[in-house]
């Protein structure tokens, strides 16, 4: 770019950050007098004219100064080069916060509330995505001489737990039998395979137990074909009303999205479709980039979380497209990192 151009670059990034900042619109003085432009309140006052001419941003009153653009934003964003990663005590405190979870449910819990509290916005995680887990370990356990309790384990960190009634009592070698057939059926295989896998199982069984064994394995089936990933957690929402007015007026159907969780699923799934190739591998969606009617006015700042270059699920935050961008990526990359770190070794 010519040194005109970087200049208007570098008064686009000062209105952006001090609109921010203020929620103000910005003038050309206060741009001179917050910020070493080196050059005289004209000659931004002309880069200003020609900002707005192309659509960067817009003077909302006579005599005002301005304010971005969804456009603006866009070009914000597009020129950030370096996000600044959160101080290392932050990242302990992350750290140390999300390897207290329980479980995996807890761990999505409080990642929600780590984003929410980092970014002042609301947090969203979806729940691990069903076609992308393997299955790290199954165990049979006896309840009652006729009922059996199966508990699947992935590694993502989901359990499930069903309970299976059986026809006729079980003896302890049939049980360890029927353990380790249903065990190296779906060991290490992805959930849609190893669905495909215990179908076959009954076959194999002797038929002295072959009855527990299909009951078992139909049990399992339904387990392996649900949708877990068809849930996210949100938290924050609350952190909306601080930012009623940048919403003109829609913060009643971004609620109804949220509440309906829909939208917000479709558009953390549409994020990983694409890819997440910006700063820090976060994925911006800034206002109508959203296609979102319910969401109008509102930004979205996601990533995926996972471990070995296996994602699991996404996450993110969203807020008013007046948001602190830098900052938000920032949080975003880092929780999901940690997230993916903690999952993937469990």
């Amino acid at each position: 770019m010519s040194s005109a151009s970087d200049r208007r670059t570098d008064v686009l990034r000062a209105i952006v950050s001090d609109y921010i900042a203020c929620h103000e619109p910005v003038g050309s003085k206060a741009l001179v007098d917050r910020h070493a432009l080196g050059v005289s309140s004209a000659t931004i006052r002309n880069d200003m004219a020609v900002l707005e001419a192309e659509g960067f941003i817009v003077q909302p009153h006579t005599s005002s100064g301005r304010v971005p653009t969804e456009k603006g934003y866009r070009h914000f964003v597009d020129s950030i080069e370096e996000i600044t990663p959160l101080s290392r005590a932050e990242r302990k405190a992350i750290r140390a916060f999300l390897e207290g979870a329980l479980d995996l449910d807890d761990v999505l819990r409080r990642a929600v509330r780590l984003l929410s509290q980092l970014t002042r916005q609301v947090a969203v995680v979806q729940y691990p995505v069903l076609d992308r887990s393997t299955v790290r370990h199954l165990e049979v356990v006896s309840l009652t001489p006729t009922r059996l309790l199966l508990v699947l384990i992935t590694d993502t960190g989901r359990v499930d737990q069903r309970t299976v009634e059986l026809a006729a009592p079980h003896t302890e070698e049939h049980l360890a039998e029927i353990r380790t057939l249903l065990s190296e059926a779906v060991a290490d295989k992805r959930l849609a395979d190893a669905s495909a896998a215990l179908t076959a199982t009954g076959e194999q069984a002797r038929p002295v137990y072959r009855d527990a064994v299909e009951r078992c394995v139909t049990v399992l089936v339904d387990t392996l074909v649900e949708h877990p990933d068809d849930r996210i957690v949100l938290g924050g929402t609350a952190n909306l009303t601080r930012s009623a007015a940048d919403f003109d007026g829609s913060l009643r159907s971004v609620l109804e999205a949220l509440e309906e969780q829909v939208v917000i699923l479709r558009l953390l799934t549409a994020a990983q479709a694409v890819g997440a190739g910006g700063p820090g591998g976060v994925t911006v969606q800034i206002g109508a980039e959203t296609q979102s009617a319910e969401i109008r006015g509102a930004s979205v700042v996601s990533s995926q979380y996972g471990a070995e270059g296996h994602a699991f699920g996404g996450m993110g935050v969203l807020g008013p497209t007046r948001m602190d961008y830098p900052g938000t990526i920032a949080s975003v990359a880092a929780v999901a990192h940690y997230v993916g770190e903690i999952l993937g070794g469990r």
